[in-house]
């Protein structure tokens, strides 16, 4: 009531609540389980390589705008590795052993943030919903600059020969989104199995003004890497972006530096992770059904 006037004070409107109202996280992710082994087994595996605690049992080379495929098993990790100079790589992952699992690129950026790093994990997508890897190390390190990019985005798609025939009018088939069909296709996939991606070594953001997505050069050197365990058993693609270090518009001209990117898969030393309360995760406990009085769950039936 105004003092003045005696009269009763209009409500404040929803729009007036919502300007005024400080940001609140939309998942209390405290509440999310712990990693199996607890942080200071993650931590640890960031020198399991350097210290002798992991063989490398499998090398490989992602070749420049093409895409490859991997298996990792559940305990294993693999590194995405910088070699020949700065470039960037569109990457997917499903359940080897189902790939109707997949990484599920919106969950795991509500759960953790924008761009990844370290000790953030790759979930997958429902009925599932697990980790399927945690990244271990990242050895670019960036954080968030002045213009509020950072590295290892989970906002941006592949680049696609769809959206690029629709600025351009050309055919080109050699996006990421091509790339990683053409490696589906050689592990038994399909097209429809390709899904929105981790963009590794890819520096991004949204612009201030026009809140538009924006990329960076990328920082990444020759020697950087980005290192992960394997939750459960894996399938991996990569793709090198013809983009290459993405410091030019996609559909917007010009010739990309591109290079390939070196692929590295350890096993580490047997009991490692297990000693340590360590074991591959599982898919979801919902039971619910929806709701539903007869419906059978997905994932009731999937391999872990």
């Amino acid at each position: 009531m105004s003092a003045e006037s005696g009269s009763v004070d209009a409500a404040p409107s929803r729009r007036e609540i919502t300007r005024q109202t400080k940001p609140i996280l939309c998942y209390s992710v405290e509440s999310i389980p712990p990693k199996k082994g607890g942080d200071e087994l993650y931590k640890s595996l960031r020198s399991a390589v350097s210290d002798g605690r992991a063989t490398l049992v499998q090398s490989l080379e992602i070749p420049a705008c093409d895409a490859k495929s991997w298996k990792v098993p559940a305990g294993h990790m693999w590194r995405i590795l910088c070699t020949h100079g700065p470039q960037v790589a569109d990457m997917n992952c499903w359940s080897m052993n189902n790939p109707s699992e997949r990484f599920y690129s919106s969950k795991t950026r509500q759960i953790h943030a924008t761009h990844l790093s370290r000790g953030d994990r790759l979930w997958s997508n429902m009925p599932f919903l697990r980790p399927l890897a945690t990244i271990v190390e990242d050895t670019i390190d960036y954080g968030f600059d002045d213009d509020g990019a950072g590295v290892h985005d989970v906002i941006g798609s592949r680049c696609d020969p769809y959206t690029n025939h629709l600025m351009t009018g050309k055919d080109f088939n050699y996006c990421c989104h091509s790339n990683l069909t053409r490696a589906a296709l050689d592990a038994g996939l399909s097209e429809m199995d390709v899904h929105d991606v981790l963009n590794v070594f890819m520096c991004t953001g949204f612009t201030r003004d026009t809140n538009q997505y924006f990329t960076k050069p990328s920082p990444v050197e020759v020697g950087d890497y980005i290192e992960f365990l394997a939750e459960t058993d894996l399938l991996v693609s990569a793709s090198c972006c013809p983009q290459g270090d993405v410091s030019m518009a996609c559909g917007g001209g010009g010739e990309p530096v591109c290079y390939p990117l070196g692929v590295e898969v350890y096993k580490l030393e047997d009991g490692l992770l297990q000693e340590k309360g360590w074991s591959p995760s599982g898919v979801s406990g919902y039971k619910g059904k929806h709701g539903l009085p007869s419906y059978s769950l997905a994932c009731t039936t999937a391999s872990g």
